[in-house]
């Protein structure tokens, strides 16, 4: 949908779907958790197509040589957008209005409304189509990206999408991106209250140092990733895959580290920070490979290879509440760190195949030794945290049922 009509209306559309259920939310709450629940899905319904449609505009609205900055700079409002709300819910969970917790779902939900509207008016799908700018710069854009042909509503391959082995590895790899991302995001405030002891509003200011350190690594990853893969230097596929491989790998590291360090605060913290850092180094080079791949599919691929890799958003999660159940604090922080290790595993199945053979004169060119690494790769990244939250499941059951015996 984002390539064929635009992204403007899909993407500010969800954002005011978004920010709508954000304000029923404690009116939901209020009423009953199956309401609650219904409004959350819907809300990520909408939330689903922001991606895809971001996408979709990216490539009308950027030089091809820019790619990794400018997504770099789009993707920074993620980390902005943690910052400010972790910040201002703490401080408005204990002083502000409406109870305390549901002025946060009406100040940010509000919010997004009228960004919302601001968006409607100033935002166009593509140069071909804003009023407002000058001939100069139509014309700069259509040397730059060929209007005539993003315009164009080519028949989408799906046969050659679903049977690539680099569409694939790219779900696996932002499938990883996505468990340590929205695991932290989701956890970090409950680990700095239930293992490191913080209150609610240093909570939220504590919870928001790592996001300051990935929005900082952001900001300089997309400007080196740009001039390496300039004229003369290294190609966009090395640069993807090196980017990539050294981002994961050094998350996962500094997870496990920092599941040891949890009786020290800074320690905890710094380590928190490195380890999102780390995987701001990784995370550009992968969001950005659709737009490597096939610019007039960019949205397409994403939708597909993001669905897969929404997955992470929820089981991550969950996995951290079946492995940390009635277990001591510091093992639980431990366990959580290992599971990380899957984001390195999936990073090495990502450079095993080829970033930018997918659409090359219309045909697929994967080779054997990638489809095999690839597919341990995707199996273990997978598979990995079901086996978790099931051994933890069964744990916990036979230490019930062993507490309960005579």
């Amino acid at each position: 949908m984002a390539d064929r009509f635009g992204g403007k209306w899909l993407f500010g559309g969800c954002v005011l779907l978004s920010s709508v259920t954000a304000i029923l939310t404690p009116a939901a709450a209020a009423v009953h958790i199956y309401v609650l629940i219904m409004l959350r899905v819907l809300s990520g319904l909408g939330e689903g197509v922001m991606l895809p449609a971001a996408q979709a505009l990216t490539v009308r609205w950027s030089a091809p040589k820019y790619h990794s900055s400018v997504v770099s700079v789009m993707f920074s409002g993620i980390d902005v957008g943690m910052i400010v709300g972790m910040l201002l819910t703490g401080v408005l969970c204990d002083y502000g209005f409406a109870g305390g917790w549901p002025s946060a779902f009406y100040v940010f939900g509000a919010v997004g409304c009228f960004w919302s509207l601001a968006w409607f008016l100033l935002c166009y799908n593509s140069p071909s189509t804003h009023p407002r700018i000058s001939t100069v710069e139509r014309n700069y854009w259509a040397t730059v990206i060929g209007n005539t042909d993003l315009a164009a509503h080519l028949p989408t391959p799906w046969r050659k999408i679903l049977t690539s082995v680099p569409v694939w590895a790219l779900a696996v790899a932002l499938f990883a991106n996505n468990w340590g991302y929205y695991t932290m995001a989701a956890c970090l405030p409950l680990y700095m209250h239930d293992v490191l002891g913080v209150g609610m509003t240093r909570n939220g200011v504590f919870s928001a140092v790592p996001f300051v350190a990935s929005l900082a690594m952001l900001s300089v990853v997309g400007l080196v990733v740009d001039w390496l893969r300039s004229p003369g230097r290294l190609s966009t596929d090395a640069v993807r895959k090196i980017f990539c491989v050294a981002g994961f790998t050094l998350t996962g590291c500094f997870y496990i580290v920092a599941g040891y360090v949890s009786s020290n605060l800074v320690l905890a913290v710094v380590m928190m920070s490195v380890a999102l850092a780390c995987t701001s180094i990784g995370f550009p080079n992968v969001v950005v490979n659709p737009l490597d791949m096939a610019p007039l599919h960019a949205g397409k691929i994403t939708g597909l290879t993001y669905t897969i890799a929404s997955l992470a958003s929820f089981v991550g999660p969950h996995a951290v509440s079946e492995l940390t159940y009635n277990a001591q604090r510091a093992q639980s922080g431990r366990t959580c760190s290992f599971s990380q290790l899957e984001s390195t595993l999936s990073a090495w199945s990502y450079s095993s195949s080829s970033a930018l053979d997918t659409f090359r004169a219309g045909r697929m060119t994967p080779a054997k030794m990638s489809c095999t690494i690839l597919s341990i790769g995707t199996v273990v990244t997978l598979i990995f945290p079901c086996l978790a939250v099931g051994r933890s499941f069964v744990w916990n059951v036979l230490g019930t049922a062993v507490n309960q015996s005579p």
